[in-house]
């Protein structure tokens, strides 16, 4: 440990950022801050509505809650520091700082992978067993699934911050990308990290294709049971209830799986950029808006908060 102290001899890193100073850059910058604000409002609307109105208080929207708000602190977490850093025409970040910056992105990258496996098993639940739905999906259960997903989000934070960190770093300063990810971390350390690209390896099975699979085979057994409903109402109100989460899944494990279970030698900083703005930027956006436009209850409690604004022009 006294060799690691000793050969870290650098005090901070240099975030290269994701834009230029140039006119096109400019407009992409003022483009993702406006997904910023647009994410900022839909995920508080949407935690909003669901805490307010009482025909959304079921464990569907209250895990949808939790999501929105994981999807909040997760752009909290990576866009004021870029756009700071931007204005400011430099990137500097403390040792320390790019550690818990690690540290919090990842516990929220993991806490969504196991609130999601948690969600599509609440699907599969209300479809294949409505019956024994409230009992199965109590309320003590639905805190112990999110108490859950944070402590192992929790967990393989700190194991990866950790880690990263202990290896020597006494090169080169500037980390080619806009926050401190992994992968173009452990391209400036002066040790072999090939052992640890191995732990990465599982603890993105673990954290990714676990939930994954649970994600799979829930909606494959909804599958199976949506086939035998004689209703096509209920069919097409199976379907309806279930397209949002699927879409979410999609687009948030799509891209976590690209960046974090490709091995390092096909990392390349220009790739690992876009898609990680794809789903720490994009997703939490998309999120909300997906929920609400294919959500008939969502959208009617947003009408009746608008009835009673004086400003929407509705009447008590």
């Amino acid at each position: 440990m006294a060799l690691v102290k000793n050969q870290t001899c650098i005090s901070h890193f240099i975030l290269l950022g994701l834009f230029n100073h140039t006119p096109l850059h400019l407009l992409l910058f003022s483009t993702i801050m406006v997904m910023f604000l647009v994410a900022l409002f839909g995920n508080g609307l949407m935690i909003f509505l669901i805490n307010t109105d009482s025909r959304l208080h079921s464990p569907m929207y209250f895990f949808l809650s939790w999501l929105s708000l994981m999807d909040l602190m997760l752009i909290s977490t990576i866009v004021p520091r870029m756009a700071i850093d931007y204005l400011l025409g430099h990137g500097s970040i403390s040792f320390t700082g790019c550690g818990l910056q690690i540290l919090f992105f990842l516990t929220l990258l993991g806490d969504e992978c196991f609130l999601l496996a948690f969600m599509a098993y609440d699907r599969y639940v209300a479809i294949s067993n409505p019956l024994r739905y409230s009992v199965i999906m109590s309320c003590r259960v639905c805190w112990l699934m999110v108490a859950g997903s944070w402590l192992f989000g929790l967990v393989d934070g700190l194991f990866q911050a950790i880690y990263t960190l202990s290896f020597p770093y006494c090169g080169s300063q500037e980390i080619d990308h806009f926050f401190c990810d992994i992968p173009a971390v452990l391209k400036l350390a002066c040790a072999d990290t090939s052992i640890y690209e191995a732990l990465i390896y599982v603890c993105c099975i673990l954290m990714l294709l676990l939930p994954f699979s649970v994600i799979a085979v829930s909606y494959l057994l909804i599958f199976v049971t949506v086939l035998r409903m004689h209703s096509a109402e209920g069919r097409q109100k199976a379907f309806a209830t279930c397209s949002s989460h699927m879409a979410v899944v999609s687009l948030f494990y799509g891209a976590a799986m690209i960046t974090y279970m490709r091995p390092q030698t096909y990392h390349s900083s220009k790739q690992d950029k876009v898609v990680s703005a794809f789903y720490t930027m994009i997703t939490p956006m998309l999120n909300p808006l997906i929920y609400s436009l294919r959500n008939k209850e969502v959208a009617g409690a947003l009408k009746k908060l608008l009835g009673r604004c004086p400003c929407g022009g509705g009447q008590e």
